[in-house]
């Protein structure tokens, strides 16, 4: 399954700044619009993994993971 996210990013003076729609808390800043990208996606994938971890660490045992897509 290909995941999309949406980044919204601007310049701010010397600076990009932007983060990621989706998931509250993916956010970054970088001297470049490619750093930027590449920051933000390192953060995202970070993001999205820790929570995972979180999750299943909550529950202990007794679950059953299941794919959805929308």
């Amino acid at each position: 399954m290909n995941k999309e996210y949406t980044a919204v990013i601007k310049q701010d003076g010397n600076w990009w700044i932007g983060w990621i729609e989706e998931v509250p808390g993916v956010n970054c800043q970088e001297p470049t619009h490619e750093e930027l990208l590449k920051s933000l996606k390192v953060t995202l994938q970070e993001a999205l993994e820790f929570n995972r971890q979180d999750a299943l660490a909550a529950l202990k045992s007794g679950y059953k993971e299941e794919k959805i897509a929308i």
